[in-house]
């Protein structure tokens, strides 16, 4: 029960389900409510496939085509930082689009943007990825398995509260109103774009990190 919650804590966080669920809202402002939780569903799938890869094969794929942890933030900082741009610009509502373009576009923002970057982003894929170099760690293959069962288990309770906080987000709205919303969709998108460039800080600060340092010869 401590390894589950302390690896719950690592990941909930940085998937944030409630604060997500507004810019989700946002982004879904002329679906349906069947539409809307229908999609839900999606991205909580998504997201939990998502996690349980980076969790089992993350490290091969990077190790495969020589990708690094620092490069992968810088990388994932910038589509985070774009997304929140621009929907810090668009604000929450818009004028009613023609219905098939609207599932045409919900049905094809299942993945990217709504599961990868906004949901689970690059922060969630290290942390997944680093709790994948911590099960090598283990001493016995029994062991091993156990903590890769509680990584997934608190990775499928983060999934169930993704698809809650974003079926049922409509609720919120109507709690608030659509200004309260608006405001809250701005401050979010705000915080969005942060996350990004804080991600991608991180990343370069990685990287510059590692370079070598030039020594000076001292003056004779």
């Amino acid at each position: 029960m401590d390894t589950f919650l302390l690896v719950l804590a690592a990941i909930f966080p940085i998937v944030n389900p409630p604060g997500s669920a507004l810019v989700f809202l946002s982004l879904t402002r002329h679906a349906s409510v069947e539409v809307r939780r229908t999609l839900a569903r999606r991205v909580a799938i998504n997201s939990f496939f998502v996690m349980t890869c980076s969790l089992l094969v993350g490290t091969f794929v990077l190790n495969l085509y020589g990708i690094s942890i620092p490069v992968l933030r810088i990388a994932g900082g910038l589509v985070v930082a774009v997304s929140g741009w621009k929907l810090l610009n668009e604000g929450s509502h818009k004028d009613e689009a023609p219905e098939p373009v609207r599932r045409a576009d919900y049905s094809g923002m299942a993945f990217y943007p709504l599961t990868l970057p906004i949901t689970t982003g690059p922060g969630t894929i290290a942390v997944m990825i680093s709790l994948g170099f911590a099960r090598s760690t283990q001493a016995t293959a029994v062991e091993e398995l156990r903590f890769v069962a509680i990584i997934l288990l608190a990775a499928l309770v983060t999934a169930i509260t993704i698809y809650v906080a974003f079926a049922y987000a409509d609720r919120a709205e109507r709690i608030i109103g659509h200004a309260g919303t608006d405001i809250a969709v701005r401050l979010s998108a705000f915080i969005l774009f942060c996350l990004g460039v804080q991600i991608l800080w991180t990343g370069a600060s990685e990287l510059i990190s590692s370079l070598p340092v030039a020594i000076t010869p001292a003056p004779k």
